[in-house]
């Protein structure tokens, strides 16, 4: 035991001697090597200066940025896989006529449909129909029929994954469909999934589940990789139906957790061409993961997808993938995605465009909101020139320094004419914007700066009056279970409570 303690005193004292080098050196590599915005280069600076030892420890464990290059630079190659998002995205550029785009509302967002095809690979879609789940015993339930109805394949991957009746009920159908025949994928991220008993997974593999997880824990349960998750819930059945949204696998998201009570999400049901591109981003993960590379056969991509690859560009009618005419409709439809591997942050730049572009209203609903400048400021121009701007929190945090954090960026938008409603019927966690019944997008990002540089995201942009209409019409329905700050109720806040929001926010870049 001494010499345990000996050798822990001559560690510190080395750290002491040395802490200056240690403390240049990284403030060199902050600075010069990371491509990072200002006010997080000084959040990390005055943590490092100020916070002796503890500071750069904390720098080592959450601001990794210096292993992000070599870390997915291997996965950015992999990318420039994506054959069919090239074939459809030179088709498309080269048919920008306007019988391209069939109504008014999809010309007057043209710039930003081609801003996500030209930088995010984002193809528009159009014969696509979407159902709506803000319930998650409706959501599962029609994942559990949809699972039934496989007859190929079945590719799920969740952030969280939960051994509890959830995840029970969904285990046997997967069970029985690969005794059919039916191939079944499992992607989960390593610290989503890290309290699901590896028994567990074993036994799926034996019963033929494929299973892979996207950035392993070190030892057991222990991830010193905090950033870089992947956030992305994502279900692909034989490339015609498609789930994405904010509902993980566990019983919180079936309202059964008495800590959140009722929970309230929103997640899509996809039937059509979009249920590809949510393909797509699987196989691109999936191949990270595992190192099996689904590229490697078509099929999984649609029974047109070789026939498009080989055609010459600009040939066909713009469509590449292949239609079901009884069950899709004119829902026009991009999947963004987005995340530390790729050099925009695309999903908050489509939200940045959609802010400018509202001229009646602008809905917001997510669980977090730490903006950084940029969205801030679209969303103060947007309130003061005349737009509806609402912003919907949940009343209760499952994260409390970021809960904190939101109130104070909240309550700075309502100096602006913005109106913020806080959920009170249990917890929000629903993600999404809805901007003048027009166009609206939903997924996995939430309203932060983690969801736009540091998480995997996945975001479905839908250019659908209808749809949008629904979606619109799920926020107002919730403004009854909604109390709403106004801006004498938030500069009335006791002193206490404005200091807690000032440091979180203060610290908020850190994270």
């Amino acid at each position: 035991m001494r010499e345990i303690w000996q050798s822990t005193v001559e560690v510190w004292s080395w750290l002491m001697q040395h802490l200056w080098f240690i403390n240049v050196l990284l403030s060199i590599v902050i600075v010069f090597f990371q491509r990072r915005d200002p006010k997080t280069v000084w959040t990390w600076l005055l943590a490092i200066y100020f916070i002796p030892v503890f500071g750069v420890a904390f720098y080592l464990l959450f601001g990794q940025d210096m292993k992000k290059s070599r870390m997915f630079r291997v996965k950015e190659a992999d990318d420039r896989l994506k054959f069919p998002i090239k074939s459809q995205e030179a088709v498309i550029r080269s048919e920008r006529r306007e019988d391209h785009h069939p109504d008014a509302m999809t010309r007057e967002y043209s710039s930003l449909v081609l801003y996500n095809l030209e930088t995010s690979g984002a193809v528009l879609t159009s014969d696509n129909a979407v159902d709506i789940y803000t319930d998650g015993r409706e959501k599962f339930e029609a994942l559990r029929q949809a699972l039934r109805g496989a007859r190929r394949f079945i590719h799920i991957q969740y952030y969280i994954i939960k051994n509890d009746e959830v995840f029970d009920s969904i285990v046997p159908i997967l069970i029985e469909k690969v005794k059919e025949g039916v191939e079944v994928r499992i992607l989960y991220d390593g610290m989503g999934g890290r309290f699901m008993p590896k028994r567990r997974w074993e036994e799926m593999r034996l019963a033929g589940i494929r299973v892979g997880t996207f950035f392993p824990p070190f030892l057991g349960w222990l991830n010193l990789r905090v950033n870089y998750r992947n956030h992305r819930k994502i279900v692909v059945i034989d490339g015609t139906t498609g789930f994405v949204g904010g509902f993980n696998i566990g019983r919180e998201y079936i309202s059964k957790d008495p800590q959140f009570g009722y929970w309230r999400d929103t997640h899509l049901k996809i039937k059509g061409e979009a249920a590809i591109s949510l393909q797509i981003r699987f196989a691109l993960d999936w191949n990270y993961a595992t190192g099996e590379n689904l590229f490697k056969d078509l099929s999984y991509f649609g029974d047109e997808a070789e026939a498009a690859r080989k055609r010459p560009m600009g040939e066909g009618n713009g469509h590449i993938w292949p239609k079901d005419q009884a069950d899709a409709e004119q829902v026009y439809m991009q999947i963004i995605t987005s995340g530390p591997d790729t050099r925009e942050p695309h999903i908050r730049n489509n939200y940045l465009e959609l802010f400018h572009k509202a001229k009646r209203h602008i809905y917001i609903q997510t669980p977090y909101f730490i903006p950084d400048d940029a969205i801030l400021s679209a969303l103060k121009i947007a309130a003061s020139s005349g737009v509806d701007v609402r912003l919907m929190i949940p009343c209760k945090p499952d994260h409390p320094f970021v809960y904190w954090a939101t109130c104070s960026y909240a309550g700075e938008l309502l100096d602006y004419g913005a109106r913020c409603y806080v959920y009170e019927n249990g917890f929000l966690h629903s993600k999404g914007v809805m901007v003048d019944g027009q166009v609206s997008c939903y997924g996995t990002a939430n309203m932060d700066i983690r969801s736009f540089e540091l998480n995997f995201e996945v975001n479905a942009t839908i250019y659908d009056q209808k749809t949008t209409e629904r979606l619109e019409k799920a926020f107002m329905d919730d403004l009854p279970h909604c109390r709403e700050i106004t801006r004498e109720d938030y500069h009335s806040r006791r002193l206490w409570m404005r200091l807690k929001e000032q440091m979180c926010r203060l610290l908020s870049p850190l994270l």
